[in-house]
């Protein structure tokens, strides 16, 4: 069922870029345009990566991504809304989240089950908030090598702007490691308060 739902949410959003890539050119819009290509090729990736590989998605880590391409590639690209000022900051905050949900994933598939009730809950804190700080990172290396290399202005800020990405990114990813650690010592309480078989 997940699998279904991830071809469908990714390619209306794909077919939704398709829509405004040809609308934007025949107003000879060619940013919104470009943009609209963006959209198309980050919406058809997990609809690429279900239909091509035997990797099962989490639902609500790429239902989060594709409504993170809307706020960044629609709202904010599109429509304007990075002019706010405020709605940068709010997509960081959001990605660190999104980020630390993905982290706790991968972290469910390298970790073998039986030595998963034994980890600290600390450690699984560290791991979570660490995957979506450095995330942040390297979304801002990206965008700094943009701009020294295809002389664009995705660091239009400055390092006020870095400081304050990679702030909202880990304070995103934060709260998501905090409520991962509380689930991690709660089940942890629950396995040594369970009666053991002999």
């Amino acid at each position: 069922m997940n699998r279904k739902l991830v071809l469908i949410l990714s390619f209306l959003y794909v077919a939704f870029m398709a829509y405004l890539f040809f609308h934007y050119r025949s107003d000879g819009e060619s940013f919104k345009s470009t943009v609209a290509i963006g959209g198309m090729v980050c919406g058809a990736v997990p609809l690429l990566l279900t239909l091509f590989t035997k990797l099962q998605f989490n639902l609500p880590i790429v239902t989060s991504y594709l409504l993170f391409l809307v706020g960044s590639q629609y709202f904010g690209s599109i429509l304007g809304w990075y002019g706010l000022g405020w709605w940068d900051t709010f997509l960081h905050f959001l990605s660190g989240a999104i980020l630390a949900f993905s982290g706790i994933a991968l972290y469910e598939r390298l970790v073998h089950r039986d030595a998963e009730v034994e980890i600290s809950p600390w450690i699984i804190f560290l791991f979570t908030i660490s995957f979506a700080a450095f995330g942040g990172v390297l979304w801002e290396i990206y965008e700094f090598s943009s701009d020294q290399f295809f002389n664009m202005t995705l660091q239009g800020g400055g390092n006020d702007d870095t400081m304050i990405d990679l702030i909202s990114d880990t304070g995103g990813g934060l709260i998501v490691a905090i409520l991962a650690g509380l689930k991690t010592k709660k089940k942890l309480k629950k396995k040594h308060k369970s009666p053991q078989l002999t």
